[in-house]
């Protein structure tokens, strides 16, 4: 499942989903880097 997570105020980035952390924070995979940061939140359109 691809997600989306921001890191900072102006960097987001999409790749698979792993895990999330206890404090909340999202960890996703982009090729063989793993990145951690808060989720973006889904909205209607």
């Amino acid at each position: 499942m691809l997600s989306t997570i921001m890191i900072g105020h102006y960097l987001s980035i999409q790749g698979q989903f792993v895990r999330t952390t206890p404090n909340g924070l999202m960890v996703v995979r982009v090729g063989d880097m793993t990145y951690a940061g808060r989720p973006v939140k889904k909205t209607a359109a």
